[in-house]
């Protein structure tokens, strides 16, 4: 029976990391993951009858298992479920050990198997847990953005540790009676350091993953800003021509008039008035931050063929600084462009409402399909989920900056499915 409750012990395990640090998800296919449970019973059934644990059974066992449950490229499987299985290898004789010594005094002889295995199991399961909650889920990062030289380099380190603990704990094991408390002290608060140097060694690789992120935030928003600034700069650039030609434009209309030309002088105060309507804003909201930021946009919705209106007005400046607000608006709209120009008939709505004590902004973008949002949080449908989604984040700390609440929602009108972000910031 024992074997049978160590595969069931070692196969949670498994199922616990990969689908929690690898973001692996289980086959829609129930009659696989039947399959998956099993030949993971077979195997402990197998092992129980011979009364043995032939590596090769929990070898194939724990690939085969590995691959029915959860879905993924086949050669991805292989590879993690040999990674795993070496890996939860080397921290179970860790627990192990760490059980023999303190309880067991360092020696094994006359010790039931049935007892002490299944603890160990239990507190190599509470380290993942821990592991996870802590690092993993804390940072929402999991084990399949870390670079691969920092896991080779923890299963490295794992291996070099179990060796060294091996050949000591052996000459403990023969030694044991020899020795007092202090020598299995020492020897528990090293076990204890071993494990610590693995997750040390984790805890860099995911500090690396988060100056990562922020290094891409920033390179995102200064790519922002320059977009902004650039078109900014091309309504100066139009604005300074029309100033340096307005003197020869007047000349034109004087003799125009002199000649007593009045349809072309009309003709010819069209043409100007249409060049001033180029550099001129063609959104003004009373906040004159969100009026460029609103223009730049319009602009490049223009350019995509996105049916771009804004609705409301402000009767004061909203009091977001100029770096919040491009944070804010400049996420928001530039997730609805990327949402909107997928759909046939693309279209942004910038809605603003005043109420005497709050200011509300409501962004709706038509969109391709139904938007996945899970207790708020909006899920990026994006594949490389470790790179996207800042967006989303950056947006929550500005509203929570200025002490603000947002809400998400799939609002369809129509028969058009239309997604809507609603941001009430307060006065003042």
């Amino acid at each position: 029976m024992i074997y049978i409750v160590d595969n069931i012990s070692n196969y949670l395990i498994y199922l616990f990391i990969l689908h929690f640090g690898f973001r692996l998800n289980p086959r829609k296919n129930r009659l696989f993951v039947g399959a998956s449970v099993l030949i993971m019973l077979s195997a402990g059934a197998y092992n129980a009858y011979f009364d043995t644990n032939f590596p090769i059974v929990y070898i194939f066992w724990s690939v085969i298992s590995i691959c029915l449950f959860f879905e993924d490229r086949l050669w991805h499987l292989f590879a993690l479920s040999a990674a795993l299985m070496y890996f939860t290898g080397i921290m179970d004789t860790f627990s192990v050990m760490l059980i023999q010594v303190v309880l067991i005094g360092g020696g094994i002889g006359g010790a039931d198997i049935a007892w002490w295995m299944e603890p160990a199991y239990l507190i190599s399961f509470l380290l993942y847990l821990f592991v996870y909650l802590r690092l993993l889920k804390k940072n929402e990062i999991y084990l399949c953005d870390i670079e691969l030289k920092y896991k080779i380099a923890i299963l490295i380190q794992g291996s070099i540790f179990q060796m060294f603990y091996n050949f000591v704990f052996v000459f403990f094991n023969e030694n044991h009676a020899v020795y007092g408390l202090d020598a299995y002290a020492v020897f528990f608060i090293s076990m204890a350091g071993a494990v610590y140097a693995i997750f040390l060694t984790l805890g860099l690789a995911i500090k690396n993953i988060l100056s990562d992120r922020q290094n891409r935030e920033l390179q995102s928003f200064m790519h922002m800003q320059k977009q902004q600034y650039d078109y900014q700069l091309r309504q100066s650039e139009a604005v300074r021509r029309f100033k340096h030609d307005l003197v020869n434009h007047m000349g034109v209309l004087r003799e125009l008039i002199n000649q007593k030309k009045t349809e072309k002088a009309k003709e010819y105060i069209d043409t100007i008035w249409n060049l001033q309507d180029e550099f001129d804003l063609k959104i003004l909201t009373g906040d004159s931050c969100l009026d460029v930021i609103l223009n730049y946009y319009l602009y490049l919705a223009e350019a995509e063929k996105i049916d771009f209106t804004v609705i409301g007005k402000l009767t004061e400046e909203t009091g977001i600084e100029m770096f919040d607000m491009t944070t804010l608006m400049g996420n928001i709209l530039q997730n609805a462009m990327e949402a909107a120009v997928q759909t046939a008939v693309p279209k942004i709505r910038v809605e603003l409402i005043e109420h005497r004590k709050e200011i509300f902004i409501v962004v709706s973008n038509s969109a391709a399909e139904e938007i996945n949002i899970s207790n708020g949080v909006l899920r990026t449908s994006k594949t490389d989920m470790a790179n996207h989604g800042f967006g989303l984040k950056n947006i929550a700390a500005v509203v929570e900056k200025y002490h603000g609440e947002y809400y998400m929602e799939y609002a369809p009108e129509k028969g058009e499915a239309m997604f809507q972000m609603s941001i009430a910031i307060p006065r003042g």
